[in-house]
């Protein structure tokens, strides 16, 4: 799998902190690890089970849901988990002190939730109002903490010890996790995860045709992506340190 996938519930959260503190308690490395990669063996070993499910089940699942459901469908769901995602990322611009980019995401969630139909429909990109994605990695990216060792985890994919620990701190407040309603809370869980896998069907086919190791390809994107997106937070804010090591 070549991407995170979205969020399951508060009991994934856990887990996910129990892999965070695995690999911070120290798993075995090899002599000749890559210093960006020193859990290789375990993260092919993760990737390879994520690679079995995306291809047993998330892909064609996705393949179906993109061939059979109307285009304006499509669009209106993914606007609609956008637009919970843009609550967030105000909130994570606040933390990082970037008051345009916090101002500019809570106006989109603003105009989204009252005049598009809690968001089905995207307002705010017709007005103008640009989104910035940001989740509490990159915030602990933007007050210097290190990104630490490159992790894969199961089923969310490609991450890092900081990221990792983020992703907890993203559950925890995601608004679909935290629904009581199980039932609900079920499906507009599957739903999402339907509608991200469906977003990454042409780069998974492209990297599919293109990268001769998928592993080292998938983990070298994701690693320079996150540090330039770090570096370039660092770049508009106070500079506390790289965050990016």
């Amino acid at each position: 799998m070549n991407n995170k996938y979205i969020r399951t519930g508060r009991s994934t959260s856990l887990w996910v902190g129990g892999m965070a503190l695995a690999v911070l308690t120290g798993c075995a490395t090899g002599p000749d690890a890559n210093p960006r990669d020193p859990l290789e063996p375990f993260n092919r070993g993760v990737y390879s089970f994520n690679d079995a499910v995306d291809t047993a089940v998330l892909k064609p699942v996705a393949t179906v849901y993109q061939d059979v459901t109307p285009s304006p469908v499509q669009a209106g769901v993914n606007n609609f988990f956008s637009n919970l995602g843009d609550l967030w990322s105000a909130a994570n611009a606040g933390l990082q002190l970037r008051p345009r980019e916090a101002t500019e995401n809570l106006m989109r969630f603003s105009v989204n939730t009252v005049f598009g139909l809690a968001g089905v429909l995207d307002i705010a990109t017709e007005m103008g109002i640009p989104r910035t994605r940001l989740d509490f990695g990159h915030t602990l990216g933007r007050w210097g903490a290190p990104s630490g060792a490159y992790l894969v985890l199961p089923i969310f994919g490609p991450s890092s010890v900081r990221d990792g620990t983020g992703l907890v701190v993203d559950m925890s407040v995601d608004p679909v996790s935290g629904m009581n309603d199980v039932s609900a809370r079920n499906s507009l869980t599957a739903l999402r995860v339907v509608d991200t896998r469906a977003g990454l069907l042409r780069a998974s086919s492209l990297l599919e045709e293109a990268a001769l190791d998928k592993y080292s390809f998938t983990r070298d994107l994701y690693l320079n992506r996150r540090q330039s997106q770090i570096d370039n937070m660092i770049d508009k804010g106070i500079g506390l340190g790289d965050g990016s090591k």
